[in-house]
């Protein structure tokens, strides 16, 4: 019985119960993607022109040949991928339609095939995405058609699906004019106007002609920060409020109606049927929302009036489910990244290969620290910095702001000329001459120097490139390397000001050690973790067709051009991760509450800076930052990534008493998990 018991050691009991947690929640996730069963789901792929498309099939029991059922094709927007559409997929399947939520070229499983330069690298995954993928399914014998063979098919995006839709319907009526056959006979924009669409000469005249008798539909946020306003989108200020159905290209879609009415159709000339739905929600709130939900069940059930198969049910509009898929799919995640934690407890204990002679005595955790109210508003003064800086100069870094990083580049020519000064005093002045003072003083200057040449050539660092080709992550890589070269300037100065007069300097004071052998042992477990994450996440998308993830974001499988292009971002993630590590654990390591201080450094002053930029534009109806619609929207998927990143880093450095562990399993964890989620473009040239 007591072998038993010991058998069944704390870590052993962490890991039994995060492995519940992921079977539990990806079983019940799978049973309301498939609902309850009634819905065959699989991941299909297939050969286009272009290269290759992928997405989720959602099959209705009876759906065939017999019994071909009307379809809709939906896709995600810019960075996202195919389960970012599994509320109108799971609804729209329930109610016995066929469903392609489909990857666009370049996201997800997808690939193109079609060389790419950087300046038509935007325009070279949405365009035809929906389109191509019309092309297979109309083709399937499960597919409807009309007595003269026109498809019973609707398409619908997201944002940039939004564009694919309409650029879908132009080359479907484009081929009407030779074939006089319309594959496509509706379509549903969500979150997308005709801003992009222009500059393939697609204008909203040109648009609405090609849908001709088909019907269509918008859903255009109130709050988006993106589009529905065409003169505050032109002058950089799009994070306000809209009203689409009032401006002009709205009014125009709607076939110009005296008092337009929000969710009304509207019958043009041509026969076509139009309808704008405005619910009150921003851009990336459409794909968790039950209204938007409710507009699409609503749009489909006059899209496709007639066209039911017998056996189809047209259940309400507000009898939806998708949201339990949602939310079991958080719970199995929870239980993803708790698995790690004692399974590396369990790996250091039983296995030699990664035991550390680094660990942390307990007392250290607890130790007493200078308690005088000095001390403790010092402490404080560091965590607000440590937790403002990177969250202030957040757009700056993100858009390379050229006005604010000439103010950071004169801050870090102040400090290479203090650099200079410490590094003489240091080698010169006798009563400096201290190993503590003469690594502080070059570490400063370096990094000055560094800072410096960062921030007056930004526009050379983290190019879109064959090598870096991931445009969004060359954004986040760009603020992470900065705001880590920002943060050893800041540990330097108070190292000079303030510990340096112990006269002495460790590595191990900051969790970093000199030694092969234990940095290989630090390697190595993090690979292993690493692996054994990667493996769950496979077996869990065969068995189940789940990923881990909640609203955007998401722990999802890749493909091979996703694991070499983040190889390419590691190195430079893992300086971040490394810094953040002992800065994290340097300042809270002793502290009461070191967890949550720890997490309010890292991520305090993002959230900060979200709930300034989103409460001003619904308070005043203009965010803080009105320019700032990309970044703020990455920011939302960004602040967990760095929740989960502190919790690792601090809970690692308790188990192995360095901070290597946790910044490199960050590293190769958080950097594929943040491509994965992405465009990656896998044919840029030049």
């Amino acid at each position: 019985m007591k072998n038993g018991i010991k058998y069944f050691s704390k870590p052993s009991r962490g890991l039994a119960l995060a492995l519940i947690i992921i079977l539990v929640g990806s079983f019940f996730a799978s049973m309301f993607n498939t609902s309850f069963f009634s819905v065959d789901v699989e991941r299909i792929s297939f050969e286009t022109e272009k290269g290759t498309l992928s997405g989720l099939l959602y099959m209705p029991k009876g759906a065939s040949a017999d019994d071909p059922r009307p379809t809709i094709v939906t896709t995600h927007g810019y960075l996202n991928s195919a389960e970012m559409q599994d509320a109108p997929a799971i609804e729209m399947s329930k109610r016995g339609f066929v469903v392609l939520a489909l990857d666009m070229y370049d996201h997800g499983h997808s690939m193109t095939k079609i060389d790419t330069d950087n300046a038509a690298a935007f325009f070279s995954f949405w365009p035809t995405s929906l389109h191509d993928a019309v092309q297979y399914m109309y083709d399937q014998p499960y597919v409807k058609k009309d007595d003269m063979g026109n498809g019973i098919i609707a398409v619908s995006g997201h944002s940039m699906g939004g564009f694919s839709t309409t650029m879908a319907m132009v080359m479907d009526e484009q081929a009407f004019a030779s074939t006089g056959i319309r594959k496509i006979s509706a379509g549903l924009t969500v979150g997308a106007d005709f801003l992009w669409t222009s500059y393939l000469e697609v204008t909203e005249e040109v648009a609405s002609a090609a849908m001709g008798p088909r019907t269509s539909g918008k859903i255009g946020a109130h709050f988006d920060e993106f589009f529905f306003d065409m003169s505050a989108a032109s002058e950089g200020r799009s994070v306000t409020y809209k009203d689409y159905i009032l401006q002009p290209e709205g009014l125009s879609f709607l076939g110009n109606p005296e008092n337009p009415v929000q969710g009304q159709f509207y019958t043009l000339e041509s026969g076509g049927l139009r309808v704008i739905y405005t619910p009150n929600e921003t851009h990336p709130w459409n794909h968790f929302s039950s209204e938007t939900t409710k507009d699409q069940i609503e749009f489909y059930k006059v899209a496709f009036a007639g066209e039911l198969s017998p056996s189809q049910r047209y259940l309400a509009s507000d009898n939806q489910t998708w949201f339990l898929k949602e939310l079991f799919e958080g719970i199995a995640m929870v239980g993803f990244f708790m698995l790690l934690l004692p399974l590396a407890t369990l790996l250091i204990t039983k296995i030699k290969l990664f035991n550390t002679n680094q660990q942390v005595e307990e007392s250290s955790q607890q130790g007493n620290s200078n308690k005088t109210l000095a001390s403790k508003l010092g402490v404080a003064c560091i965590a607000i910095i440590s937790a403002a800086f990177p969250a202030y100069f957040y757009p700056t870094f993100m858009g390379k702001l050229p006005d604010q990083l000439l103010t950071l580049q004169r801050g870090c020519e102040v400090l290479v000329v203090l650099g200079l000064l410490a590094v003489i005093v240091s080698f010169v002045v006798k009563a400096y001459q201290t190993k503590a003072n003469k690594i502080t003083a070059v570490v400063l200057l370096i990094f000055a120097v560094l800072g410096r040449f960062m921030m007056s050539n930004s526009g050379d660092f983290f190019k879109q490139s064959v090598y870096f080709n991931a445009p969004t992550v060359n954004q986040f890589v760009f603020w992470a390397v900065s705001a880590a070269t920002f943060s050893v300037l800041l540990m330097m100065v108070i190292h000079l000001l303030t510990e340096n007069k112990n006269n002495k300097i460790s590595l191990k004071d900051y969790g970093l050690t000199i030694s092969i052998k234990e940095i290989g042992k630090a390697l190595a477990l993090a690979v292993t973790l690493s692996i054994s994450a990667i493996i769950v996440m496979i077996l869990v998308d065969a068995i189940f067709l789940t990923d881990f993830r909640f609203w955007t974001f998401a722990v999802k499988t890749f493909e091979p051009k996703h694991l070499f292009s983040a190889l390419r971002y590691m190195p430079f993630f893992l300086l971040f991760y490394l810094v953040n590590g002992i800065a994290i654990n340097k300042m809270t390591s002793n502290k009461k509450g070191h967890m949550l201080l720890a997490i309010f450094m890292n991520i305090g002053g993002l959230i900060v800076f979200l709930a300034l930029q989103y409460g001003k534009l619904f308070v005043s109806g203009t965010g803080l930052y009105p320019g700032e619609s990309l970044t703020s929207i990455i920011l939302i998927g960004m602040v967990p990534v760095l929740l989960i990143a502190t919790i690792y880093s601090k809970k690692l450095y308790e188990k192995t008493g360095n901070v290597l562990t946790g910044a490199f399993l960050n590293t190769i964890l958080m950097t594929l998990i943040t491509i994965a989620n992405t465009v990656v473009y896998s044919k840029l040239v030049g």
